[in-house]
């Protein structure tokens, strides 16, 4: 009995005149016993329809969705009731390494972003002790980086002529608050998945083309040389450096031989980590620290020369004056003037945030063996920059070279972000003085060493080509703009450019008609089936051992897959197609893949009815047939005027396959399109109708949009005249071989034999004691193709078979699980009417 929700919904659809579609469009056919299987051998399935209702549903979080939700978003919870002290040696190692390569390198980024060296050491102290709350990851650092700070340099810089009066820390941290809280909405809903828009190719030339960037920036400032920008395009950097070389100062000294002396400390290390294995671990520390060795060293050197000078005249440039302590820890300025201007710098900004550290995230999880939450991982980006602007900071994100650094020191868990903290810490109340005398051209030499490791080989680069030629050609695309423009230009116009590429192959995307071929699994020259271990004799032999492994394989008839040219594939029944979809069928790329579908179907047929058009006339204008010489050849072979023009060796259209392996799903563009395109081909085929089968649909809503199309379930003739339908059933077994099932059908199979025997006299073969050999072009598959109504209850001889199961729903019988059952049943289906026809022919005649 109906609802009264039903009921409801009814009339409804009535006064609106909305035509309700039957729920099991094949039912009648069903009950008319087309399409049922042997119940005797296989348990029948009727596929339900998803309902709309249900997908609301899951979308409306359970209660316990929602606390695993919260929970989630603090995964230190998940492990920190299992610290123990070996976890803590390892953390204490990593984080005191860390600590001591994130003081140096936070003060000269706080320098790239136009800024005082001590935002540098804010930034990177609120990084390190906020990310371990909400990390899914033990190696990462975050903290100011080239790139970003780079960023925010020019942001400061264009606005100190916009808004003077504002100092530019204010800028910045306004920058990390809007940012930050992008971020954070992002991650909050989970929308981490949303950096996989961005390629490979787009982040490796983003991180190639900044650091060529910000190395030529830095390179006047360890020379010493003044009087141009360096916040110019890349190439004018270049030039104004060259002209400015005869004014280099002192200042080439003490930045020169610190880059020499860093590059000199790892190169040393490298051979003697190679050399003497034994200690490799001690030399990686070595090699961690030369940026803190460096760095200590020319700052002794600076004290040693400008102890003596008075304030501010020292022989070179150096720091001079740190504050102790947090001396800029307020809340932040945001108003509405301020987030005008910042807007323009707020996507290349946030892209900077993501990419960058994502990649970085990702890379060391897959190295060392634990995933990464993206969402969690933007939640912690945007929790640090809302946050650190209170303390002075700026925007940070997660550090290449100190993540590497993390890692390979040994950490254990994300905690050793707060060991780092106490680090910075103690830098930042302890070490001012010390900061007074570092020498600006050090720190640029430190930068410059820093960013070299961003760079793309030549090597990576050679490897892209090997897989994807046109994306080294957007790589190099993005390089340029780079150097001649700015980061973000480059950043906008890889990422545009990849966009495009994928724009352009899903608009363009064109499928495959596939042919069959029959193939043998061969080990040595032994044909195998199944189980690679049973062997049913050589290959080639053809003593009837040839066929029973034989399996069916589709591929494209085009070899544009790379098979073997040699190979012959064909269509496997004359006017029987496969077309296996390449990119999904949505509203992008539908229109172009029916139109090549219906323009090689077209190439490769002929009309059913080739006296379609009585009179010329009737014939459209843009189909006006053949020529008045074509016709009067066709009259004078005997063949008819109407024949001219075509091709009578070719076959007529019968079906079409459709391959959906790579469809997951479909909207009503695409379904419209095919729908027309199947209208257009029944008019081809007239009176004849074609048969839409459909394999490897592996979503149900894609389903559920064919069958409102009318697909899935067979098309009577227009004549009204129609075959008995033959539906072909992929069934399975249930439980397989060894199932309790199984064991318990076979133990009642012989208890049955046991009493026949007693009661007869006569002993009776049991099942498992017949060699089970399949048939000639059987499949050796558990999955066996089954006619429905053909099967029946008993075994070879006379014993029980086994039970199966439909794996598809019987409602939907030109719906397939592959494309061989897709196959059979077409082929059947096309033989079934050609006999039908045959029949009613030979009773027109007998009535005459």
């Amino acid at each position: 009995m109906s609802s009264t929700r039903t009921k409801v919904g009814h009339f409804l659809a009535k006064i609106l005149g909305i035509k309700l579609q039957q729920p099991e469009p094949y039912l009648d056919e069903v009950t008319r016993g087309e399409s049922v299987l042997s119940v005797q051998t296989t348990d029948t399935y009727v596929e339900e329809e998803p309902h709309t209702l249900d997908f609301i549903l899951s979308l409306v979080p359970t209660g316990r969705q929602v606390i695993d939700y919260i929970y989630s978003l603090f995964p230190f919870l998940h492990w920190i009731g299992h610290y123990n002290v070996q976890w803590l040696i390892g953390d204490l190692v990593a984080g005191i390494t860390v600590g001591a390569v994130v003081v140096p390198q936070g003060m000269a980024y706080a320098l790239l972003a136009n800024l005082e060296p001590q935002f540098g050491l804010y930034s990177s102290f609120m990084g390190v002790l906020i990310y371990w709350f909400f990390a899914t990851s033990k190696d990462i650092t975050i903290g100011p980086v080239a790139v970003m700070s780079t960023v925010t340099g020019n942001l400061v810089a264009d606005m100190k002529d916009v808004m003077p009066d504002v100092p530019g820390h204010a800028i910045a941290s306004a920058l990390a608050i809007l940012a930050g809280s992008i971020v954070l909405f992002i991650g909050l809903i989970r929308c981490g998945w949303i950096v996989d828009l961005i390629s490979l190719t787009s982040l490796s030339a983003f991180m190639t083309g900044s650091a060529i960037n910000i190395a030529v920036g830095q390179v006047p400032t360890m020379m010493g040389i003044t009087g141009f920008s360096t916040r110019d395009a890349t190439y004018k950097v270049v030039i104004n450096t060259l002209k400015g070389l005869p004014r280099t100062k002192i200042d080439a000294a003490m930045g020169l031989t610190a880059l020499t002396m860093l590059y000199m400390i790892r190169s040393a290390c490298k051979y003697f980590a190679k050399r003497y294995p034994k200690h490799q671990r001690l030399i990686f520390f070595i090699s961690t620290l030369r940026t803190v060795f460096v760095i200590l060293l020319y700052t002794m050197i600076s004290w040693l020369v400008n102890r003596h000078y008075p304030k501010h005249k020292s022989l070179f440039k150096i720091l001079y004056t740190v504050p102790r302590g947090f001396k800029n820890a307020e809340v932040p300025t945001l108003n509405r003037e301020i987030a005008k201007h910042i807007v323009k710098y707020l996507p290349a900004s946030v892209i900077v945030l993501l990419i960058e550290h994502i990649a970085i995230s990702k890379s060391f999880g897959r190295v060392n063996n634990y995933k990464i939450d993206p969402s969690q991982e933007m939640v912690a980006i945007g929790v640090t920059n809302v946050l650190g602007p209170f303390l002075g900071g700026y925007p940070a994100t997660g550090s290449f070279s100190r993540t590497a650094i993390k890692s390979k020191a040994g950490v254990r868990t994300p905690f050793a972000g707060v060991i780092t903290a106490v680090v910075v810490l103690l830098a930042i109340y302890a070490l001012p003085a010390v900061f007074y005398y570092i020498p600006s051209a050090s720190l640029a030499g430190v930068i410059i060493h820093a960013v070299g490791d961003l760079i793309t080989p030549p090597n990576t680069v050679y490897q892209f080509w090997r897989v994807s030629p046109f994306e080294v050609v957007i790589f190099f695309v993005g390089v340029f703009v780079t150097v001649f423009s700015s980061i973000e230009n480059g950043i906008y116009s890889t990422i545009c450019i990849s966009a495009a590429m994928l724009l352009f192959r899903i608009l363009k995307a064109r499928g495959q008609f596939l042919g069959k071929v029959k193939v043998h699994s061969v080990l040595g020259d032994h044909i195998i089936g199944d189980d690679h271990h049973k062997t049913y004799g050589e290959y080639g032999t053809f003593n009837g051992i040839d066929d029973v492994a034989t399996r069916n394989i589709f591929l494209p008839i085009s070899h544009h897959d790379g098979s073997n040219p040699e190979l012959q594939i064909e269509h496997p029944y004359p006017g029987i197609f496969i077309y296996r979809f390449s990119e999904g069928f949505n509203y992008p790329n539908a229109n172009h893949l029916l139109d090549y579908l219906t323009s090689y179907i077209f190439a490769h047929t002929r009309r059913t009815n080739i006296y379609h058009y009585d009179r010329p006339g009737d014939r459209p204008w843009n189909d006006p047939g053949p020529s008045r010489k074509q016709r009067k050849a066709a009259v004078a072979a005997g063949l008819g005027e109407a024949s001219a023009g075509e091709d009578l060796n070719l076959p007529t259209l019968k079906a079409v396959i459709l391959d959906f392996s790579s469809v997951n799903h479909v909207d009503i563009t695409s379904v419209q399109q095919l729908i027309d395109v199947r209208n257009q081909l029944d008019r081809y085929t007239a009176p004849e109708v074609v048969d839409w089968h459909i394999a490897c649909i592996s979503n149900r809503w894609t389903k559920r949009a064919l069958v409102s199309a009318g697909f899935g379930y067979p098309t009577e003739n227009k004549d009204g005249l129609s075959h008995r339908w033959r539906s072909i059933f992929s069934v399975a077994e249930i439980g397989g071989s060894e199932s309790a099932a199984q064991q318990a059908e076979v133990e009642v199979n012989e208890k049955l034999e046991r009493a026949s025997t007693r009661k007869d006299g006569i002993s009776h073969s049991k099942p498992e004691d017949v060699e089970a050999a399949p048939a000639e072009g059987a499949s050796t598959d558990q999955e066996t193709d089954v006619v429905a109504g053909a099967g029946g209850g008993k075994g070879p001889r006379g014993g029980r078979t086994r039970r199966g199961i439909a794996v598809h729903g019987i409602n939907r019988p030109l719906f397939h699980v592959d494309l061989t059952s897709a196959v059979q049943a077409a082929i059947a289906n096309v033989e079934a009417r050609q006999e039908f026809r045959s029949e009613r022919g030979a009773e027109s005649s007998s009535n005459k």
